[in-house]
């Protein structure tokens, strides 16, 4: 009996394992796991004496008791799935979950140099899902679920960023060397390790939604530069003849288009596209020529805001030469957006005369010691007033500016300017790498003949009609062409109303590939043409077209205003009309 006494124990253990894996198969999950909890609670108590507990225990017992598994989620997921669709906020589709290449073999994966900068490793770092749905719209997942609240890391942004801010300081400083401009280092390098190039940076959103504050902070620093004494100035050419050129291109592309049997709605747009002009990099080069306060300088950045302060009214138009909504509709939606923009500026205004001041004197009395919280609330100050702006139907561009003039009022506009600089200059290269980022090599190369041509006709029709109107403004052939030849480029927001037109099937097909190569090449030459400028001056010189460099320009009123073009600069007053 001895002997069988080992040999019952274990056939009576065996059983009772073979009992328990049948009933566990018949368990659903909850059973199995209240199962599994009462067997290792009962593992636990046998296993530990019954008269104490650790203090680790004891904490344990008491966060259990603090924090359920009911309070974990307790508030609704404005993201849950059952709840999105049961309550209708969301669409049931179907989409398709790219597969991770981490399960491919060694021996398959050939080395490529971009995947030097793709997450998808072998280091142990999670890969970022993409979805894609059934119109192609692709999305990356990058907020994942979790039981706690944890601080998110996107690594995908985080090398997306270091590619280009790295590719775009090379790039600056080899065009600096070769005693070029910097913005074309930035844009060729954008061009270079974007989806036209290399392919280093492939997803595009979060970088060019970051770099957008390249934009804010560059009107930002030239509203604060920006004399409101001046701006009346040029008020008339810049307001009434911004808008007069806008009107010309919409009108003669219109009447084009019907003369060559095509549809004037589509001959409209492209005027409406063609006319805008691109701040960022207009801007750019101006303050590195330091023309910001030369008389064509000011015509400039008057017509580049009043553009601007446009694009509503633009946008607005949109779904009436697409056909979507009617012409009532669309003058009721213009005439809300002058409403609108009218009771921004006038709020904006008694602000730079009341709170404005007293708020900027308030931060220099609390940054005493450090210029930390001046530069803080700066920045603060200039987000608001544009997101403000975005959220009233408007521009983030002209809510940026117009918080820079509110400050430019104020004797604090100089040292404001000071403290944003830095952040400037660093945003308006990330800003101009993301938008080289847009430029597809390949295709301006396989299609170089006819984007060329007709970057040439653009070129030459816009500086012809903006030269035009300056000069019926009473300015001097120089200044008129000046700021003909500093607009002639399509700006980089024509990229935003080219995609809402091709959504609104306004243009469609080879029109819209013609209109962003075009777009494209564009960008690229308006370095090559503003190096063009001092030669095209030289020579109208000597044309006679215009009188010799002379060191001041005058505006109407008398005010000087410093011309670039002479070797010595002389600042002397002259009460003379400016059309002298």
């Amino acid at each position: 009996m001895l002997r069988r006494e080992p040999f019952l124990c274990k056939l009576i253990f065996l059983l009772y394992c073979f009992a328990s894996l049948s009933l566990a198969d018949e368990l659903n999950e909850s059973d199995r796991l209240e199962f599994t909890a009462n067997t290792s609670i009962s593992n636990t108590s046998l296993s530990k004496p019954r008269e104490g507990s650790s203090f680790a225990d004891i904490i344990d017992k008491a966060l259990e008791k603090e924090f359920t598994e009911n309070d974990q989620n307790e508030a609704t997921d404005a993201g849950s799935f059952n709840n999105s669709v049961a309550e209708q906020q969301a669409v049931l589709e179907t989409v398709a979950r790219v597969k991770s290449k981490k399960n491919d073999s060694k021996e398959e994966k050939l080395f490529k140099f971009q995947h030097v900068f793709n997450l998808d490793n072998d280091n142990g770092a999670e890969d970022t899902p993409t979805l894609i749905d059934r119109k192609d719209n692709v999305f990356i997942i990058s907020n994942f679920k979790s039981k706690y609240p944890v601080l998110q890391l996107d690594l995908r942004l985080i090398s997306d960023l270091v590619v280009v801010i790295v590719s775009a300081t090379c790039g600056g400083i080899a065009f600096a060397c070769a005693g070029q401009p910097v913005i074309t280092g930035y844009l060729l390098a954008g061009s270079i390790i974007g989806p036209g190039g290399f392919n280093f940076v492939s997803e595009m959103v979060q970088v060019e939604t970051v770099a957008q504050f390249g934009v804010i902070f560059l009107l930002f620093a030239l509203g604060l530069e920006f004399s409101t004494t001046k701006l009346r100035v040029v008020r008339a050419v810049a307001v009434v003849g911004g808008l007069l050129e806008i009107i010309l291109f919409m009108f003669l592309c219109g009447i084009t288009a019907m003369l060559c049997g095509g549809k004037s709605s589509e001959g409209v747009f492209v005027g409406a596209f063609l006319s805008m002009s691109s701040t960022a990099v207009v801007l750019k080069f101006l303050m590195e020529k330091n023309s910001t306060n030369a008389l064509h300088g000011q015509v400039t950045i008057g017509t580049l805001i009043l553009q601007d302060c446009a694009v509503g009214l633009l946008f607005a138009l949109l779904p009436v030469l697409g056909g979507t909504s009617g012409v009532l509709q669309g003058l009721m939606s213009m005439t809300k957006v002058l409403v609108v923009l009218i009771a921004f500026l006038a709020v904006l205004s008694i602000l730079s005369c009341t709170w404005v001041p007293w708020f900027l004197k308030l931060m220099m009395s609390l940054s005493s010691q450090t210029n930390e919280l001046y530069q803080l609330a700066s920045v603060a100050f200039c987000l608001l007033v544009a997101w403000s702006s975005d959220k009233l139907g408007l521009s983030l561009e002209l809510g940026s500016f117009a918080a820079g003039v509110m400050i430019s009022t104020t004797d604090l506009a100089q040292h404001t300017l000071e403290q944003i600089e830095p952040i400037r200059n660093f945003f308006a290269a990330l800003f101009l790498a993301s938008i080289g980022m847009l430029i597809h090599v390949h295709f301006l190369w396989s299609h170089v003949d006819i984007l060329l041509a007709s970057v040439i006709l653009v070129i030459i029709i816009k500086t012809a009609i903006i030269t035009a109107v300056v000069k019926g403004f009473g300015y001097n052939n120089k200044t008129s062409l000046l700021v003909g030849m500093s607009l002639a480029q399509i700006g980089e927001f024509a990229f935003v109303l080219l995609s809402r037109a091709s959504n609104l099937h306004l243009v469609e097909g080879k029109l819209y590939l013609l209109l962003l190569g075009t777009t494209a090449l564009s960008l690229v030459t308006t370095t090559l043409l503003f190096k063009l400028i001092p030669a095209v001056m030289h020579l109208g010189v000597l044309l006679r077209w215009f009188p010799p460099d002379s060191a001041v320009e005058v505006g109407s009123k008398g005010e000087i205003f410093r011309s670039d073009s002479g070797k010595q600069r002389i600042s002397v007053l002259v009460e003379v009309p400016h059309n002298s």
